[in-house]
């Protein structure tokens, strides 16, 4: 079965994100099937990009803090 990976920067402009957040996410190991040889990642073509946990998501009404003028 033969494996076909792409490069950090490869996946950076697939996903429209950093390389250096894709760095971080293999480091993380929340891409399924990255594989790190020597000092470079190698990223499965397809492999799905994983969801950003930095985003919150808000509850509530979303409005904003400003008062309005009395």
């Amino acid at each position: 079965m033969m494996f076909e990976y792409i490069s950090v920067k490869d996946a950076a402009k697939k996903w429209e994100i950093s390389e250096r957040r894709i760095q971080k996410l293999c480091e993380e190991e929340r891409i399924n099937g990255v594989k790190r040889f020597g000092h470079s990642w190698m990223i499965p073509c397809n492999a799905e990009k994983p969801s950003d946990r930095r985003k919150l998501k808000r509850t509530g009404g979303g409005g904003s803090n400003v008062q309005s003028p009395a």
